[in-house]
């Protein structure tokens, strides 16, 4: 506080003390009731006590002052006093009440301006008043990880455009904190998060920390601008890196990594890496903890034997979690492996046990774990595996069916009882899972011929994404419809774009923070990877949103000149060899060229509007919606 004092408050007073440790003055309640949590700014203290009181004190002249104090029908739980824009002192005081409530009062007399309630069956566990560019915001963190936000009318104590959005399920402490010159805030609880603003929206960053239970700012010539954050079991010093979104960490392992799976039960990743033995090449599985990226074990492969597949996974009537492994053993007088392995891997007191493994016919290019079992691409087919008890208390892998026809099926993803299969030539198909006939049949596939790099399924279960090497995307979907069993047993072509680069992975995710917000869009999306070593984000957009957002390509279109008097249009038709020609991109967006609009020039900018018959803001503020959501 001002004057080289601090404050110290305990369940019976609070102490005023300066800093070579003498007491300058302590306050108590005059009824003797217990302190139960205080805040205060560099002039001024806030105070609750049992039975719902609330107490001012200033700290003028390194003496404790009352100045005003009151009684609420209910407990308080929480309160706050920060003072907005980096001033000494703050008019107002927000204060969280066990009814569920949160009130603003004036700090000269604690007279109530504004009580609103949160419409939450929650406590408010802390309460904050923060300005972001130059907007004043009240903000309210549940006992159940929800955050709620308002904008404050710092003049008439008016709270608006109520937010509501779910960063963690534990309580929330909230404190600014100066990164940089630029004031953000650190909301404490089981998934960390920093708050900041970007072009007058509120932003959510993760921290790489698993849980912090409170956290204050910290300075000093050996820690500068730092924070102390503590947890249950340790503190810890430390400062926030340039606030961003995607935080990217590079961890030497020394060899070519192949395949990664994560395994939150256990935290740990496996890596598959293939490295250099003598002048030998040999596949390797490495245990990895996800805090530390220490490898703690690792096995490695026989000779010849390389890994196609690695996943976690869980079996029926099995409470612990696995990695499995699927590997081809590559002899040189064979064009294709005839053999190769099914190997089941626990992580325990930090080590890989090979608890079984089973030899199949043929290379297993890819695994998934499928309705407690373990579904596998071998070859041409496509394998179920089950889990089987053994006499030994041990278990092993069981064959319950088999679905063929694939010259190699490369790629599979499943839901529910669904499998689609990416083949190496023949495109998609889909199959269908009947637990009860235990069998796996075909009830739809992709008749064009496309070598297939990647495959997934996209939310709404009838609509599937495929990757191809001529570095195309294109989507497929079942016509439920149909009247025929022919043409229900087509997967018709809706969508079809040339990305240009060669995709070779999808993965369910997100390269932002997922926020639970009622009033906003929601937006699923899809990681990809490429052999260029490109991260990409795909999403799916409502109607609505596509309608806009295909609108405003194509006015950007007609204004804008690509690189090197290249169409744009031209460079996003898909094109396949054997076709002989390309085609115009359909049901696709170009989030890219979607995004430019923020860096044209305002004429430029003011021409594409009025072609959309709508306003420069509107579509800005509905651009920077989208990036928000997807990147």
């Amino acid at each position: 506080m001002q004057g080289d004092v601090f404050v110290q408050a305990t369940n019976e007073s609070v102490r005023l003390v300066a800093c070579d440790g003498t007491l300058r003055d302590e306050w108590k309640t005059s009824d003797g009731s217990d302190i139960l949590s205080a805040k205060c700014n560099p002039t001024q203290i806030l105070v609750a006590s049992s039975g719902g009181k609330l107490h001012c004190l200033s700290a003028a002249g390194g003496k404790l002052k009352l100045t005003a104090s009151k009684t609420f029908e209910h407990e308080v739980a929480c309160l706050d006093c920060t003072p907005m824009n980096d001033g000494t002192s703050s008019p107002i005081c927000a204060i969280g009440l066990w009814s569920m409530e949160v009130v603003l009062a004036s700090m000269s007399d604690l007279k109530v301006i504004t009580t609103e309630p949160t419409d939450e069956d929650v406590i408010p566990r802390s309460t904050l008043l923060c300005a972001f560019e130059d907007i004043s915001y009240l903000l309210v963190g549940l006992g159940d990880g929800q955050l709620i936000t308002y904008l404050l009318d710092e003049s008439t104590g008016a709270l608006s455009e109520r937010k509501k959005l779910s960063i963690g399920t534990q309580p929330i402490t909230l404190q600014t904190f100066k990164s940089h010159t630029t004031t953000s805030v650190f909301a404490a609880s089981d998934r960390p998060t920093v708050i900041y603003s970007n072009n007058k929206k509120l932003i959510y960053s993760n921290v790489n920390l698993h849980e912090v239970l409170h956290v204050c700012p910290f300075s000093s010539d050996a820690f500068p601008d730092s924070l102390a954050l503590a947890s249950e079991g340790d503190l810890t010093i430390g400062g926030i890196d340039d606030i961003q979104k995607l935080h990217i960490r590079t961890i030497p392992l020394g060899a070519q990594p192949r395949r990664i799976a994560h395994q939150p039960e256990t935290r740990s990743f496996a890596v598959v890496c293939a490295q250099i033995v003598g002048e030998d090449q040999c596949d390797v599985l490495r245990l990895v903890d996800d805090s530390t990226f220490e490898t703690l074990n690792q096995y490695q492969f026989e000779e010849n034997e390389f890994v196609g597949a690695l996943k976690s996974c869980a079996f029926t009537d099995d409470a612990a979690t696995y990695f499995a492994v699927g590997t081809a053993i590559s002899l040189e007088h064979e064009d294709e492996p005839s053999r190769g392995r099914i190997l089941i891997f626990k992580a325990e007191d930090n080590t890989l046990c090979l608890i079984a493994e089973k030899e199949v016919r043929g290379a297993v290019y890819n695994l998934n774990a499928f309705k407690g079992k373990l579904l596998a691409g071998i070859n041409s087919k496509v394998e179920l595996f089950k889990w089987t008890p053994r006499e030994d208390d041990g278990h092993e892998l069981i064959n319950e069916c088999s679905h063929h026809g694939h010259i190699v099926a490369l790629y599979v993803a499943t839901r529910g009882d669904w499998i689609l299969v990416g083949d190496l030539m023949k495109s998609m198909s889909l199959l269908l899972y009947k637990p009860e006939e235990g069998a796996i049949d075909e009830t739809a596939r992709d008749f064009n011929a496309n070598w297939m790099t990647a495959i997934e399924m996209l939310d709404d279960d009838e609509t599937y994404l495929g990757a191809e090497n001529s570095l195309n995307l294109f989507t497929v979907a079942r016509n439920m419809s149909a009247i025929t069993d022919e043409e229900r047993s087509r997967l018709e072509v809706m969508g079809e774009y040339h990305v240009g680069e060669l995709v070779n992975k999808f993965a369910r995710g997100s390269l932002v923070m997922s926020l639970r917000d009622g009033d906003n869009l929601h937006v699923p999306t899809l990681l990809f990877g490429t052999a260029n070593g490109v991260i990409g984000v795909l999403a799916s957009l409502p109607k609505d949103v596509y309608e806009f957002t295909e609108k405003l390509q194509t006015c950007m279109n007609t204004h804008i000149q690509g690189v090197g008097g290249f169409k744009h249009s031209e460079w996003r038709s898909f094109r396949h060899e054997l076709r002989g020609k390309s085609e115009p991109a359909r049901n696709f967006i170009d989030g890219d060229l979607i995004e430019s609009f923020l860096d044209l020039k305002p004429e430029k900018a003011d021409a594409i509007a009025a072609d959309m018959k709508c306003d420069r803001a509107e579509i800005t503020r509905r651009v920077e919606d989208l990036i928000r959501l997807t990147h």
